[in-house]
């Protein structure tokens, strides 16, 4: 059948629906927005207030599509070159998980990277799952993680057979890709599923200066996140999947097991629009985003005292390919930190970017950008750049990433085992109970059913003393730590 992307079944069906403006004795309580706060409705606008439905007959049903909702995923399925494309309102965390989960069952093997989001452990710990960590590499100029690579993967699946999946990161935060081809081939040898966590790739799918995505490369699943890059709003994404190693049907309940009854109706037709964008313009849309995002590089790395990384990165086993619209600016020759340049940046140029660290910036050029933007930031970096550069002792750029800790317990164990508070800075030897994480990016210094370490203790409670976002523990000030309960030797 051929495929006609101009057409945007769900979200026309909504905009006909509202149109006709039935009497609703149906949720959302408000009614087309009559029944809710006058500000918020004014703001908002009755447009999006009138397509806030739920799943009447005329709408379908996200939890079984049969109409214009398996329609919309059919199209996005083409667009993503993926055999079935299923609409998540609960994120690329949903999307994750769901991969996980359909997978993985009770003491089940699992092969992913350290610097794994927190919905993968997240979905490790519901399924009871064993992860098998595999380190990534790490960069020693810019201090931050790159992917893992084919040799690990080969040595993780040597020991590990019985692996049920392999999770890669493509491409990481950082924009940057290892030989994703190549992973999977050598895992389909081992006839095991690779599961891609594709969050911050939805435009590689649609244009060829950008590296290779998960359905290219032949991996069998991947959350691919539509609103970060891609258009559409907060919280829509998509799960692509590949038949052959995958239970379709058994993705399917996962999926609609942990998402909510209410689906949104205002994503999802924000997803079927986005599909339509990317399908007709995304290759021009990805050229224009390129085209900023290499013209603010060069620029930038004109400017005392800043850097910021491109072709010259690529050629190790790491580094294989990058996104050029992952803008990272290192700033460490300036002698301040990450987080002091975010916040100058907010404070005078009222500039918000994606991330800092204690040495980088990364800002995100999207299709929503334009020259403006671009000339706004490079100004800024201009005159960061004179108010420090060789004013300031610069950092030894320190990358003191202490070993990846003994999981000596399943983190379901741990999370839901026999646990009692102690001192952090007395905890060493002790088995957590709960995250410790660095946000974003999102990434894990501790797991439920790792040992605490002094290493850790004196890394995590540096950061917490120059101010970084350390979160996950009930306790907010990571004064306290939980634990699991040792039971006393008895002598």
């Amino acid at each position: 059948m051929t495929v006609d992307h101009q057409r945007t079944p769900l979200f026309t069906a909504l905009k006909q629906h509202a149109e006709r403006n039935p009497v609703q004795f149906h949720i959302p309580g408000h009614k087309k927005g009559v029944g809710m706060d006058p500000e918020f409705r004014h703001f908002i606008g009755d447009n999006a207030l009138s397509i806030d439905l739920i799943n009447i007959a005329p709408l379908d049903d996200l939890h079984q599509p049969t109409g214009v909702i398996e329609e919309a995923q059919m199209l996005a399925a083409d667009a993503f070159g993926a055999d079935h494309t299923f609409f998540s309102v609960q994120g690329t965390s949903g999307a994750i998980m769901t991969m996980i989960l359909t997978v993985c069952s009770q003491g089940d093997k699992i092969i992913v990277p350290r610097n794994v989001h927190k919905s993968i452990m997240s979905a490790i710990i519901f399924a009871g799952a064993k992860p098998v960590f595999i380190s990534p590499v790490r960069d020693e100029n810019l201090g931050i993680d790159h992917g893992i690579t084919t040799r690990s993967v080969k040595r993780a699946l040597e020991k590990h057979p019985d692996a049920k999946a392999v999770l890669v990161i493509n491409p990481t935060y950082y924009g940057v890709c290892a030989n994703l081809k190549e992973i999977v081939d050598l895992v389909h040898s081992f006839n095991i599923p690779v599961l891609v966590d594709e969050a911050h790739g939805v435009l590689i799918h649609f244009n060829d200066k950008l590296p290779m995505s998960a359905m290219s490369a032949g991996a069998d699943m991947a959350a691919t996140s539509v609103h970060k890059l891609g258009g559409s709003m907060t919280q829509s994404s998509v799960l692509n999947i590949k038949e052959g190693r995958i239970n379709v049907r058994r993705a399917k309940t996962i999926i609609s097991m942990l998402t909510t009854t209410s689906t949104s109706y205002v994503l999802l037709a924000s997803l079927d629009a986005a599909r339509r964008h990317l399908a007709l313009n995304g290759e021009e849309l990805a050229n224009r985003a390129i085209e900023l995002a290499q013209f603010a590089r060069k620029s930038i790395n004109e400017i005392p005292g800043l850097s910021c990384f491109g072709e010259e990165i690529l050629g190790k086993e790491a580094t294989f390919d990058h996104d050029p619209t992952k803008v990272n600016i290192h700033v460490r020759h300036l002698g301040i930190t990450g987080y002091d340049a975010e916040n100058w940046l907010r404070e005078h140029y009222n500039i918000e970017v994606e991330l800092s660290d204690l040495y980088n910036i990364l800002c995100l050029v999207t299709p929503g950008d334009t020259q403006e933007n671009i000339d706004i930031l490079l100004t800024a970096l201009r005159e960061l750049s004179s108010q420090n550069y060789n004013l300031r002792e610069v950092n030894e750029l320190v990358i003191k990433i202490p070993k990846i800790p003994q999981l000596t317990l399943t983190p379901r164990d741990a999370f839901y085992g026999d646990t009692e508070i102690v001192p952090f800075k007395e905890s060493a030897d002790r088995i957590i109970a709960e995250f410790i994480y660095v946000y974003p990016p999102g990434i894990p210094i501790l797991l439920p059913g790792e040992v605490i370490s002094q290493d850790l203790i004196d890394y995590i409670t540096e950061h917490v003393e120059v101010g970084l976002p350390v979160k996950g523990p009930e306790d907010r000030s990571i004064e306290n730590v939980k634990v699991i309960v040792e039971t006393q030797a008895i002598f």
